[in-house]
């Protein structure tokens, strides 16, 4: 399921907006493949008959999704004691050898990509390479938009090449090995290109790389406090723009054809309070076969999706209660929190990136080519910092990833009582993701933006309050 904090790409521009980091490694906009909105014209013609055959369908639908909870408690109650111990049992000897190979290397790629990232950024700055693409943007133009935007556009090319290496093992060679990926090497490499491509037009085109160099030179001793105070209204912008200007590059959305699943969904959103009025498939299955689902956006932007490669594995019960924990995290204003805890913590990181700046330009300003921070033969500098310092904020981040998650697990099965669904759902959602189910103390902390599949499982088995005559933690009928 989708993480809770800020879009993908909304997180690609906290840490690369200013950390610029677009360049070093593996693109990961391509992985914001969220939401795209439907066009106007369909979403106009079907606003009347939605909204009207909601109001007759919506007691109907509660009273399925009533029935499904209901026929999902009573099997569980017949199972008795064996569902835990079988279904426990089953998501371990899901993880097989084969599993096991695709994980690990998984974990590795974790510590060797941003390791790589700060490589290549060395080779630029030691090799010369970052003052003469200045020396380059300085000929070609007068004004710092124009000469942060050449470097930028020169920058994003190299750290591309360099960085190609690692990106195709990570993003095309691993997932066809372990059979996740469905692209061809053109489709993928495709792929690689319009992340680029974005990156440089929000970053380089939209002058938010040049307002950091300003800051930079006007302000020398407070500029990390600048770049903090501007995180919180970049992340925002991204998170209302990335379902209808970013997704749609990558992936195609349709509304979701299942009219049947279409109307429940839409009746567990009212039951829930939340105003969802679009519902999307993604075909997802064009470059992948795991399986995911996601609420995001907000206003005008905010709509739930499914990806094609869940509604095809997927029982609907299944896809209620998935649909249900992605509820949570609206509900619970996850997204939210999650900016602003970005935010906060954009401060520190900042501050820190600015003392080692500081100090290692002034160790290699010799070798480097320049001496002041403000001089844009830096960025290389600015985003090998902040990949380090935001390599050792990860086990924080997780931690507190981990804890919403479980937030929006329990919220799932307090809105819909489907507890066997989501156990069924967290079997399919490990065997097919190919993720450890009982990590390391160590791996789950610096690696594990979700709790361990062993942990959902027995959750969701486990978890029944309103069987013990208890309140509900997180879901409130009628809030």
């Amino acid at each position: 399921m989708a993480a809770h904090r800020a879009s993908a790409f909304a997180r690609r521009v906290v840490l690369v907006a200013w950390a610029l980091s677009a360049p070093l490694g593996a693109s990961v906009v391509r992985a914001a493949s969220g939401p795209g909105a439907a066009p106007a014209a369909v979403d106009a013609a079907r606003a009347t008959t939605v909204d009207s055959a909601r109001a007759s369908s919506a007691a109907a639908d509660s009273t399925r999704v009533a029935s499904a909870a209901a026929a999902d408690s009573a099997a569980v109650e017949t199972l008795a004691a064996a569902p835990a111990p079988d279904y426990l049992a089953r998501v371990r000897s899901d993880f097989t050898p084969d599993n096991r190979a695709y994980s690990a290397r998984r974990k590795m790629l974790v510590l060797l990509e941003p390791a790589w990232a700060v490589a290549v950024s060395l080779v630029i700055l030691f090799g010369g390479f970052a003052a003469r693409m200045r020396d380059v943007a300085l000929g070609l133009g007068r004004t710092r938009y124009v000469r942060v935007l050449v470097f930028f556009v020169l920058y994003t090319a190299l750290g591309f090449i360099l960085s190609f290496p690692i990106s195709w093992y990570s993003g095309f060679a691993l997932e066809h090995q372990f059979g996740l990926s469905n692209q061809t090497f053109g489709t993928w490499f495709a792929d690689e290109l319009k992340g680029q491509a974005v990156e440089i037009v929000f970053l380089g085109v939209i002058p938010l790389l040049a307002l950091v160099y300003r800051a930079i030179e006007r302000s020398p001793k407070r500029w990390w406090a600048w770049l903090a105070l501007g995180t919180l209204p970049v992340i925002v912008f991204a998170v209302l723009i990335e379902p209808v200007a970013i997704d749609p590059i990558f992936n195609h959305f349709t509304p979701l054809k299942n009219e049947h699943l279409r109307q429940a969904i839409l009746a567990e959103a009212e039951r829930a309070g939340v105003p969802a009025r679009h519902v999307f498939e993604v075909d997802k299955s064009a470059q992948t076969r795991t399986l995911n689902a996601y609420v995001n956006g907000f206003g005008a932007s905010q709509r739930i999706v499914i990806w094609d490669t869940t509604l095809k594995a997927m029982s609907e019960d299944e896809i209620l209660y998935v649909v249900g924990h992605e509820i949570g995290h609206y509900q619970l204003g996850h997204v939210w929190k999650g900016i602003l805890m970005i935010s906060a913590l954009a401060a520190l990181l900042f501050y820190v990136s600015f003392r080692v700046m500081r100090w290692a330009v002034g160790r290699f300003a010799r070798a480097w080519g320049f001496r002041e921070l403000h001089d844009v033969a830096s960025l290389p500098l600015l985003a090998a910092t902040l990949t380090v310092v935001s390599l050792v904020a990860q086990p924080l981040i997780n931690a507190e990833s981990r804890r919403v998650e479980h937030e929006a697990d329990l919220y799932g099965l307090e809105l819909t009582r489907l507890n066997d669904a989501a156990a069924r759902a967290f079997i399919k959602l490990g065997a097919q993701n190919k993720s450890d189910p009982e990590p390391s103390a160590f791996v789950r902390v610096l690696m594990y933006s979700h709790p361990p599949m062993v942990e959902r499982v027995r959750t969701a088995l486990e978890y029944r309050p309103w069987e013990h005559g208890q309140p509900n933690r997180f879901f409130k009928p009628g809030r």
